[in-house]
């Protein structure tokens, strides 16, 4: 397999400059916009996507080619910039526990880009993440949308506040007090939710009241982390009675619903295909994110939150592991590609390779789903920020 060519050997280990001129060959571009392109090519300028297609390389490019070229690869939901790989007191921050209740939580004052797993993350082709506030507690805060660059969070940060994150079910119930039951969850939501109703801001500030009253208004969707079928349920009709706009997250029983979650129109962010299938999602299925696309129900896949080192799995093989339990090549790829950006709405900028994009563009020597593949280069905004010349 072709190895990633770049012009001067000392690219190799440094950034070049956002308007550096790029030519990024491919054996087969995936471009997720149309059909693949075989020995196709992508110009970059400026950060941005300039030209893709089958044609010669105009002088004075810096040329950099692979056997596979995709989009850069979205990871949906996770908590990395979080949660940590020490997995030590000081580096866990996707769930604060003395409350059940605190959906004023913001990502951006938690995450953190220098974590090592948002580069080891960034090393497999993923560029974009949807990460936050993590599932354990009733509403646990906000979540935010990143590039995996940056040494600041306002170099990486594309949405500062996401979506507000709510997890119903055994994951809520506190260890002790409330909430105890899934009826006292909903209450207790419920409740938030009609107060929000009548917050005026001009009046004082509540941070708790402004956040869902950022939900109510359109301004904020909310990620409901929800297992069961009869949860699910409950989901929707509490999205119904208040007009808000809801994605089901990890759902692992979804295909029991998928009419009710269809005729809803809410879109599902499904459970890691790795996910263990014990206590509420015994009755999971390799299969959910095939379940869904029958369905025509919108969908993208996550790598979700570990609770053990490293703490993350990795957005590319649970792609590779759907591919292999009733989802084609290119429809596991456009899950952590454009259907990824269209759910989470960054497709304007990221998800394919278009004209006018961001430059974000993941490089392999091979099929990126079998495990021997490297990711030989990673382009986040047309700078190239990760290499693998082995």
């Amino acid at each position: 397999m072709r190895r990633l060519l770049i012009l001067a050997a000392a690219m190799l280990l440094m950034v070049p400059s956002a308007d550096a001129q790029i030519a990024v060959k491919g054996e087969m571009v995936y471009t997720m916009a149309g059909e693949a392109i075989k020995n196709g090519v992508v110009l970059v300028r400026d950060g941005k996507i300039e030209r893709v297609g089958r044609f010669d390389v105009p002088a004075g490019y810096e040329v950099m080619e692979a056997a596979v070229v995709t989009p850069g690869l979205i990871d949906a939901h996770t908590v990395v910039g979080l949660a940590g790989y020490l997995n030590q007191a000081d580096d866990q921050d996707q769930v604060e526990r003395s409350s059940p209740m605190q959906p004023e939580l913001r990502a951006m004052d938690a995450y953190n880009p220098r974590e090592a797993l948002v580069e080891w993350v960034r090393g497999f082709g993923v560029t974009t993440m949807h990460t936050g506030h993590g599932p354990g507690v009733l509403v646990s805060g906000q979540t935010m949308i990143v590039k995996t660059v940056g040494n600041d969070v306002a170099e990486a940060i594309m949405e500062p506040a996401a979506m507000v994150a709510v997890t119903l079910g055994n994951g809520a119930r506190a260890s002790s007090g409330s909430p105890g039951t899934r009826s006292k969850m909903i209450a207790m939501l419920r409740s938030e939710l009609l107060k929000a109703q009548n917050y005026d801001p001009e009046k004082g500030t509540d941070l708790r009241m402004a956040a869902f009253k950022a939900v109510l208004d359109g301004d904020m969707r909310m990620l409901i982390t929800v297992e069961r079928s009869h949860d699910i349920s409950t989901t929707l009709r509490l999205a119904e009675e208040f007009d808000i706009d809801i994605v089901l997250d990890s759902a692992s029983e979804a295909y029991l619903v998928t009419d009710q979650i269809k005729a809803a129109g809410v879109p599902v962010i499904t459970h890691p295909t790795m996910a263990r299938h014990g206590g509420e999602r015994a009755n999971a299925t390799f299969e959910a994110a095939a379940h869904l696309r029958d369905a025509g129900i919108p969908f993208a896949l996550q790598s979700g939150f570990e609770a053990y080192v490293p703490k993350t799995r990795v957005i590319l093989f649970e792609a590779g592991v759907a591919a292999a339990n009733g989802l084609s090549f290119e429809e596991a790829l456009a899950s952590i590609t454009i259907d990824a950006a269209r759910l989470l709405g960054v497709d304007d900028r990221v998800g394919s390779l278009e004209v006018g994009k961001d430059a974000d563009i993941a490089l392999y020597d091979g099929d990126p789903f079998e495990y021997t593949t490297h990711a030989i280069g990673v382009l986040i905004d047309g700078n190239v920020v990760s290499t693998d010349v082995r």
